[in-house]
């Protein structure tokens, strides 16, 4: 099971005097571990943050692996060291290319050929030509080719990183994402006021519905289509009902948006413009219906417009005192009948909430505002990398990604890089195979599982990044973002 991604952390392993504290300081850039051609030098883990070209990962030097009893000194470090592999995501298990190999490298190979912990092959000591024959003898270990290296020297260090960087690059990218999310504070962000914006096609009632939850005639309202042609800000405190909570509210009030080939008249089309700004604004998007005209296309045009821009969106069908005097039996139809057509029209966010309202009387308006709190808290919720890596997991084993041409293609790691609205960063490799039901099939899992129901999510797919092939020639580009 994937830990949290903090750093990637990779443990170098061998028998003693094979250079590994030399390649640790190499590693880290400092001369952070004691070095002597005396074998036995290292007895205690060491921690250090490693980088190379870019990619971080914390490196873990250990003590020389030797065949001792248990309860000796040297059993006792060795020890130590098969604990250090637990929870490691790789291991650097070095041996002395001048020296060729031993038995001991050999009883170390077969161990950890038993763990689950991917192996990256390294052989020091290999500058010249002098560790050629070592290195041709080191296939026979079953780790594929070595990483070839002169960790004196700082040579190789190139190789070494073709070696990780499949293996821990995308957790190395996805906690560095991490780091650079703004740090916010939730509780803040969730305790100021709410951003309010009520849109929707003209004469739906929207400068009325805000002036009925003011309790005065405070915007400008009448029976002419476009009345309001600035959108309008109010800031206004609402009282639940039932608790008697007080909140802060910031209403925002637009002009309605007509369809793009209506609009001719230049004040009406820089109406338009203000209310999509006002909707940038907003933290949530009340998008007014009027119940006497049903769902119009118009209005799925507005719907996705403020998905598109990631806000939270809500859809209130108002006059509905009109609408009820038809009977229950209207209503209801009316109102099922606008829920399967918003489902049908918004795909990429079904379930989007649904209230019948009335500015008129004020029917279902403290229902329709205390819901908005509830979509902007969900608008901004972080999920703990864990229980998304958990989710992810559960995801890939039940649903495993295709593989077109017989390559599968590989999902390595999931993080929320963002909220607001929430955006997840997937790594793997082939991404460019990946089907877009594939996609959709990870996007519904976040919504249905997660607690995303009514809020627009972006996945975005994402390989690591090989600074090295830009220099390789022929050697394609890994990166890249879908």
């Amino acid at each position: 099971m994937r830990v949290s991604p903090s750093k990637p952390t990779v443990i170098i392993i061998g028998r003693p005097n094979v250079g590994k504290s030399t390649l640790f300081n190499r590693l880290v850039g400092k001369r952070l571990a004691l070095v002597d051609d005396q074998p036995g030098v290292t007895r205690d883990r060491r921690f250090g943050d490693a980088v190379i070209a870019g990619l971080e990962f914390q490196v873990v030097d250990t003590a020389g692996w030797e065949d001792e009893d248990a309860e000796s000194l040297p059993g006792r470090m060795r020890k130590q060291t098969e604990v250090s592999l637990e929870g490691a995501d790789a291991a650097m298990f070095v041996f002395d290319s001048r020296a060729g190999l031993t038995p001991l490298d050999e009883e170390i190979a077969r161990w950890l050929r038993s763990q689950e912990v991917p192996v990256v092959l390294v052989a020091n000591k290999a500058e010249g030509s002098q560790g050629d024959a070592g290195i041709y003898e080191s296939f026979a270990l079953g780790f594929g080719e070595p990483a070839a290296v002169s960790a004196e020297h700082g040579e190789g260090i190139a190789d070494l990183f073709d070696h990780l960087w499949p293996i821990i690059g995308a957790k190395a990218e996805a906690a560095e994402i991490e780091a650079e999310i703004d740090e916010e504070d939730e509780e803040a962000l969730l305790a100021g006021p709410l951003k309010l914006a009520i849109v929707g096609r003209p004469n739906a009632g929207k400068s009325t519905l805000i002036n009925r939850l003011l309790g005065e005639d405070r915007l400008l309202t009448g029976p002419e289509a476009g009345i309001t042609r600035d959108s309008i800000a109010v800031d206004w405190e609402w009282t639940h009902p039932k608790t008697g909570e007080t909140r802060e509210i910031r209403l925002i009030d637009t002009a309605g948006m007509r369809k793009k080939a209506q609009v001719i008249d230049k004040l009406e089309k820089l109406s338009v413009a203000d209310a999509r700004r006002a909707v940038d604004f907003a933290e949530v998007v009340v998008l007014l219906l009027d119940a006497t005209r049903g769902l119009e296309s118009q209005d799925l045009k507005i719907a996705n417009l403020v998905l598109e821009e990631g806000r939270a969106l809500m859809i209130a069908i108002n006059k509905w005192d009109v609408a009820g005097q038809g009977g229950s039996e209207d209503a209801s139809s009316l109102f099922n009948g606008i829920r399967g057509a918003l489902d049908e029209g918004l795909a990429q966010v079904r379930g989007v909430p649904l209230f019948a309202v009335s500015a008129k009387t004020g029917k279902g308006l403290d229902q329709m505002l205390g819901a908005a709190f509830e979509l902007r808290e969900a608008w901004s919720r972080r999920v703990p990398t864990a229980a998304l890596n958990r989710w992810f997991d559960d995801a890939l084993e039940a649903n495993p990604p295709p593989a077109p041409g017989g390559r599968r293609i590989k999902l390595r790691y999931i993080t929320q890089a963002s909220i607001r609205p929430p955006r997840f960063v997937v790594f793997g490799t082939r991404l460019d195979d990946l089907p877009k039901s594939y996609e959709r099939y990870l996007i519904n899992g976040i919504r249905n599982k997660l607690g995303f129901e009514a809020v627009p999510v972006r996945v975005v797919l994402k390989s690591p990044k090989n600074p090295y092939n830009a220099n390789k020639g022929g050697g394609g580009n890994y990166s890249g973002e879908r």
